[in-house]
């Protein structure tokens, strides 16, 4: 935290948490250094850094002065000591959950991930013999029941990509307490601005800052949000080991992108809702998967840990696969993307785009079906969001 101006308001430590411009010869904005290493004031100074013995700037895998800035900015956003940058999502999933696992260990997690993050446990899974299942967690009852001795770490998504399923953050974290297995949350979905996961108890949050951290479709990137000590290990680690870190420009962007958060993300869940409603009352719409739809099985949740529902509506068809690629292809504004959180609306069908790693069987118990479309709502006039839209269901 700055001393001088010190931030306690969400929206200022968007913009002024972690970075003092007074150490920077009074650049507004933080400077990018854009360099792969430091030099060392004398041999026994290189010596002191890498033996742990002294702080500093050693080699831009090891860490860097604007990924520094941009850590300590998503640690205090997200409630918790430390942060640690990464090249992507996937990077920062794999690092925690290799870091966390070891041969003959076991993961639970919630009823739906992201299909690399299932792609990645079923590598570990065949590769490393690091088990993992699926569970619904509704209930505690439900969720010691899915504990298992070699259970290590519990991982959970929610709302869940791409159904909207929400789990109840703050039960899992209990569990998890009484049980002593670390909750890790990926918390994309909702940023930091909707959704604390550390503050309701949990231990880990993920993000693939690539969404709504940067919020201009401009950048590759992943954080994570934790406990100082357990970070710093993971840093010393499978982050310098594998190496899927960040570079400084990213990071640089990503810290440009937060200063509008607040004010993106209001209006992502403004439009939002409108749309939502707008699809709730379409005669061709099957089912609707929003969090702020009082009719949601899970809206209590939704209004129990996160601030507004969200940018994002899942939502199927009747008719079939076919059904939802015409409505796709007849869209003249929104875009056909894999992606979520830009300023631009973005549609995909996760059975054949995000998802489709995942086994047809697997798939459908996690509730997608052939029908199902995630919309990421953009930032542009609602209206027209909505009359495209219409016209595209007027197609099928």
């Amino acid at each position: 935290m700055n001393e001088k101006h010190p931030t306690t308001q969400f929206e200022t430590k968007l913009i002024h948490e972690g970075y003092e411009s007074d150490k920077y010869g009074g650049s507004l904005a933080p400077p990018i250094f854009q360099t792969s290493t430091f030099t060392f004031e004398t041999a026994e100074q290189g010596a002191r850094r890498f033996a742990g013995e002294e702080d500093g700037y050693i080699y831009s895998r090891l860490g860097n002065p604007t990924v520094t800035m941009l850590e300590e900015r998503m640690a205090a956003l997200e409630g918790g000591e430390a942060a640690l940058a990464f090249g992507s999502g996937m990077a920062a999933v794999s690092a925690i959950l290799l870091g966390l696992t070891k041969t003959g260990d076991h993961i639970l997690c919630s009823q739906g991930v992201y299909g690399c993050t299932f792609g990645l446990l079923e590598m570990m899974q065949e590769k490393y013999k690091i088990g993992h299942d699926f569970s619904a967690m509704e209930t505690k009852e439900q969720l010691l029941q899915a504990i298992r001795p070699e259970t290590v770490c519990i991982y959970v998504e929610s709302p869940i990509n791409p159904t909207m399923k929400l789990v109840d953050l703050q039960m899992v974290a209990e569990v998890g307490k009484e049980k002593g297995i670390p909750v890790v949350v990926d918390n994309t979905f909702c940023s930091p601005y909707l959704q604390q996961p550390i503050m309701l108890g949990c231990d880990v949050v993920i993000h693939s800052a690539t969404k709504y951290i940067c919020g201009h479709g401009d950048v590759i990137a992943g954080m994570a949000v934790g406990k100082k000590d357990f970070l710093g290990k993971i840093a010393m680690t499978t982050q310098k080991d594998i190496g899927g870190v960040m570079s400084p420009f990213d990071a640089w962007l990503l810290l440009r992108g937060l200063k509008s958060l607040a004010v993106r993300m209001d209006r992502h869940c403004e439009n939002a809702e409108r749309i939502a409603s707008f699809l709730l009352e379409h005669p061709k719409v099957e089912k609707v998967y929003f969090p702020g739809d009082e009719r949601n099985a899970d809206y209590a949740i939704a209004q129990k840990q996160m601030k507004k529902p969200g940018g994002l509506i899942s939502f199927s068809l009747k008719g079939k696969k076919e059904t939802a690629q015409v409505l796709m292809n007849e869209l003249k504004l929104i875009k056909i993307a894999v992606s979520l959180g830009d300023a631009e609306t973005l549609i995909q069908h996760p059975a054949t785009m995000t998802h489709a790693v995942v086994p047809k069987e697997s798939r459908e118990k996690m509730g997608i079906d052939d029908t199902l479309l995630r919309l990421s709502v953009g930032l542009e006039s609602w209206e027209d969001i909505r009359n495209d839209l219409e016209q595209a269901l007027s197609k099928i």
